[in-house]
């Protein structure tokens, strides 16, 4: 058998295993519920009832927490189904079953390192979507539907005006509670459950547009947050066409990552009073 013919058979062998075991609809959308029903509640129920009375920075950091705590819930959700379906929860079987490899070429079927480059391009995408395009789809989402604007106890920008600054000075604390939110609503959550749980096992059901499914799913998913859904939307279907298209999850994790990197640097610059 030639190489090429060896490839060939490799790559069917490939996606007939990666057939095997996807999910129903229905298995979808339980996965997609218990992923983002404690979330939901936590806005707007639990959030509302606590935050009353409190001052808009009060508030805004109770909001953190208490996003901390249903980001953790999803990796917790994402462990166990891991553990189901593998019988472990190795790394091995993580990065196996979640797409953590290094991108692989769609032509070849192959692994190939140069793909790492073109997140230079998608990074400068992600850029010009979160600054230009979301905020303007979301402005007309929020015309339309005014009821869906941005609740004021949650907006998160109070703690970062410019009276605020002096607050933060030598807060790691602060600091603290915003990379290890960062970490699991980036990475260990949102990424694990719908590129890593979810992604790889949606083609059952939707096919080659499994992507697009993914990323509609992920918009939606942002019901605690509904004045930025059409944006999310446009996000989700870019990181899952990426996972998709190279076979790794590293790639949306990355882009992912973009927007918390940002405000990092700035909240370590307000902690070390360089601000």
């Amino acid at each position: 058998m030639s190489t090429q013919e060896l490839a060939s058979t490799n790559k069917v062998q490939e996606v007939s295993t990666s057939m095997k075991g996807q999910y129903t609809l229905w298995q979808i959308l339980g996965i997609w519920f218990a992923a983002g029903a404690p979330l939901w509640i936590v806005a707007w129920v639990v959030h509302p009832i606590l935050s009353q009375g409190l001052s808009p920075l009060e508030s805004g950091l109770l909001w953190m927490k208490l996003d901390l705590a249903a980001l953790v819930w999803q990796f917790v959700l994402s462990m166990l189904i891991v553990y189901r379906e593998e019988g472990d929860i190795r790394i091995a079987s993580i990065s196996r079953r979640f797409w953590l490899n290094n991108p692989i070429s769609p032509r070849t079927g192959q692994k190939d390192n140069r793909l790492w480059w073109l997140l230079i391009p998608l990074i400068l995408l992600v850029a010009a979507l979160e600054l230009g395009l979301a905020p303007f789809i979301n402005g007309i989402w929020t015309t339309l539907f005014p009821f869906l604007a941005e609740t004021p106890s949650r907006d998160l920008g109070v703690l970062f005006t410019p009276e605020m600054q002096t607050r933060w000075v030598g807060a790691w604390g602060f600091f603290a509670l915003f990379v290890i939110t960062s970490l699991f609503n980036n990475f260990l959550s949102e990424e694990f459950v719908f590129r890593g749980v979810l992604l790889p096992k949606m083609n059952g059901v939707f096919g080659k547009w499994d992507w697009v499914a993914n990323g509609f799913i992920f918009g939606v998913y942002h019901l605690m947050m509904p004045w930025g859904i059409p944006g999310n939307i446009l996000f989700g279907w870019l990181m899952a066409f990426t996972a998709k298209r190279y076979r790794t999850n590293w790639f949306p994790i990355v882009l992912h990552n973009g927007q918390a990197f940002y405000f990092g640097f700035l909240i370590l610059g307000l902690v070390l009073g360089l601000a």
